[in-house]
């Protein structure tokens, strides 16, 4: 189900945003086979027979139950397109655990990993501009400044907090909260602002997450055990919320009963995911000047 839960880092202003604020639980066990999304495996909109029906349904949902969908303008796309083809990130660290520069170092490939894994659909695909999307993880938000062993030259070092006393990044660099891309305001630079929050919390259940245009949200057993891993399951899923990509918790498309939006299906982005993906790109093209 979609939840109502008021995650502390969005603002008043969530209510207008076009995809709703998912709150989501995944499990590890049990996942089924799909059919992996090639990268790069498509130039136009051309989808799989198969596949026609339950996108068609897909996006009549998606136009219907969001609010203002194609005039929203926070998606993951308006924001690798604002920021001229790369994504920062900054660490929201809700854990008194201490990270070496080792971990933050396999932290920053992580998602590094996962972003390229959804952006790998949209390479050569109805004029996506970019064939590549670098990702920088640019600061950490932590409870005290001696949770960040090692090394931090560099590194944004936040001990900001929410109203909840809950380590934030500082919201004068954050593009959540300046989308109009005033970062006039940041201290650390225009440069060091950071696009999306990877929100790692400690009190979290494993394989529960949460994601939105202002980043992806999941626990931290479940980040800290996924840190070399190929897929980040809970990852995934939540970016595909950022790129405007719905849950499935009340009802399934025709035809497919495994893809990484459709929780506890599968572990990877598969094809329909990509074609979902696409399916946004294609409808939200015309809005650039490309």
């Amino acid at each position: 189900m979609k939840s109502s839960l008021a995650l502390s880092l969005l603002s008043a202003t969530l209510g207008a945003q076009a995809a709703p604020l998912s709150e989501s639980v995944h499990h590890a066990a049990g996942k089924l086979s799909a059919r992996q999304a090639a990268p790069a495996a498509a130039t136009k909109w051309d989808p799989p027979a198969d596949l026609v029906k339950p996108l068609q349904e897909v996006w009549d949902h998606e136009i219907e139950t969001y609010t203002n969908a194609l005039e929203f303008k926070n998606y993951g796309y308006d924001q690798v397109i604002a920021n001229n083809g790369s994504i920062n990130y900054c660490v929201r660290w809700e854990s008194g655990t201490k990270v070496s520069a080792d971990t933050r170092a396999l932290a920053e490939k992580a998602i590094q990993r996962q972003f390229k894994k959804w952006m790998d659909v949209l390479k050569g695909f109805e004029g996506w501009p970019y064939d590549d999307v670098p990702v920088k993880v640019v600061g950490w938000a932590v409870k005290d400044k001696s949770v960040l062993e090692g090394d931090t030259t560099g590194l944004e070092v936040y001990t900001n907090t929410d109203s909840e006393g809950i380590p934030q990044c500082d919201e004068a660099c954050g593009r959540f909260f300046h989308q109009d891309g005033d970062y006039s305001g940041c201290a650390a630079g225009a440069d060091k602002h950071y696009d999306q929050s990877l929100w790692i919390t400690d009190s979290m259940e494993f394989g529960a997450g949460a994601g939105g245009d202002w980043g992806q949200r999941l626990s931290e057993q479940e980040f800290i055990a996924g840190l070399e891993k190929d897929n980040i399951e809970t990852v995934l899923h939540e970016l595909g919320h950022t790129f405007a990509l719905d849950d499935f918790y009340d009802w399934t498309p025709t035809g497919v009963t495994n893809f990484i939006m459709l929780a506890n299906s599968a572990d990877h982005i598969t094809e329909f995911d990509a074609w979902m993906l696409r399916d946004w790109w294609r409808n939200l093209k015309s809005r650039y000047d490309l």
